[in-house]
Parts: structure tokens; sequence; C-alpha cells
């Protein structure tokens, strides 16, 4: 039998997951508009298994705290394929102990821009330092294992 979902009876819109990216995907991006309110942009999906592109709004990205500027409410981060930007750092719960130049975080958020360079408004961070180079190394595999399985 099957029933409405939880997310129907609470009257909330179904939201896709965050999609893991690298900087480059998003800098290179097309077709970004903002037609549900949201920028969403079309993404070449990274790997040789699955072609064709991705339709992404909400993302996880991670990356080195570059630079952080508290009076404009943003972070340079740093991934390894160039600097994004992260915007409304000041409001994220938990987010500030993250917040200091050389510490490896996730970001997660919703694009605000692709160029000349990516910029998210984050809704969640995590300090990932701890195991930075074991998530550094991993990282671009994670990204190309998802967006492989993805439909």
């Amino acid at each position: 039998m099957s029933g409405p979902s939880v997310s129907s009876i609470c009257g909330e819109k179904a939201r896709k997951p965050p999609v893991k990216v690298l900087s480059s995907q998003l800098r290179e991006a097309e077709g970004c508009a903002a037609g549900s309110g949201k920028p969403e942009c079309s993404i070449k999906r990274l790997g040789l298994g699955k072609p064709g592109s991705l339709r992404v709004s909400v993302v996880w990205m991670q990356g080195t705290v570059v630079e952080v500027q508290p009076d404009q409410n943003t972070a340079l981060l740093l991934d390894e394929t160039g600097n994004f930007t992260v915007s409304g750092v000041n409001s994220i719960p938990k987010g500030k102990p993250c917040l200091s130049p050389g510490k490896y975080v996730m970001v997660m958020g919703v694009i605000q821009s692709h160029s000349p360079e990516p910029v998210l408004r984050a809704v969640k961070m995590a300090d990932l330092s701890d195991k930075a180079a074991i998530h550094r190394k991993m990282w671009k595999y994670e990204v190309e294992d998802l967006q492989q399985t993805l439909p």
C-alpha cells in the first residue's frame, strides 16, 4: 500500500539532495538560470561512464579555507581545481569554528553564481581538518562516483 509521503503531509516540496561538485565544474557550467528562484546550472559529469550533464542548484563542495572576511560575511576556499566563495558564513550553525585559514572544510550550499568564480550561499559547514589528507585525496573520486551514479 502506498500512501502520501511525509514531505507531502507536511506541505514541503521534495528536495533534491546536494550534488558533490568541483569548483571547475561550476566555473564551466552552462545554462544557468534562476527559473525556480535559485540558480540551476548544467554541469558536465566527471568520469568516463555515464555521458551527459547534471542539473544542480544545491551542491556539496570541499576545500581549504584561504581567507575569511567576516565583515563581508564571506570566505574564500580552494579545492584542487580552483577558488570558490562561500557567502552567509556568519549565520551558519557551528560554522564559525571552521573559519580559519588552512582548515579543510565541507560546505553544502545553494549556487548563487557560477562565473567568473563560483559563489555558494552556505547552508551547512563542517570541519574535516582532523583527517584532511584522506578527505582531500578521496574527494575527486567521491565526486566522480556520485555523478556517475545519479540518473
